[in-house]
């Protein structure tokens, strides 16, 4: 069985990956974290709305961004298996909002250096419940 260290470190290295696909806003980079067979979509998933795979999810992401959405990473905690990343997201007008941001979280589950699944929440408690972390748990990698 690894140990922490063993398991933490690549996980770190991931986070960080994660932490500047998500801010520069990076397709090619975005596409690169993600398993081929990556999910995304609902907590409660999955569904008919869900993005069914790596392109499905980069190709969200593109429209998105062509639209004005913006996301600024304010937490990322490493988990055991997942990721917990704390969102401001902006949706202009454009993509269905009023440009205000919202707080938001999503739980990215891990396996090996790739992103197989990534859930919305809209609580932080609920989310980092989800991503296996103990509570109170939290931190900016």
């Amino acid at each position: 069985m690894p140990d922490d260290a063993s398991v933490t470190a690549p996980r770190a290295r991931l986070a960080e990956r994660v932490r500047h696909a998500l801010e520069s806003g990076d397709l090619s980079a975005i596409r690169d974290l993600l398993d081929p067979g990556a999910r995304w979509g609902a907590p409660e998933g999955p569904n008919d709305s869900d993005c069914r795979n790596r392109d499905q999810i980069a190709a969200w992401w593109g429209r998105a961004q062509a639209a004005g959405m913006r996301a600024v990473v304010t937490e990322l905690v490493v988990g055991a298996h997942a990721l917990l990343v704390g969102l401001d997201v902006t949706r202009p007008p454009a993509a269905g909002g009023d440009g205000s941001t919202e707080e938001r979280w999503q739980v990215l589950t891990v396996r090996e250096d790739r992103i197989t699944d990534i859930r919305g929440y809209e609580d932080r408690a609920v989310a980092a419940e989800r991503a296996g972390l103990p509570p109170g748990q939290d931190g900016l990698v």
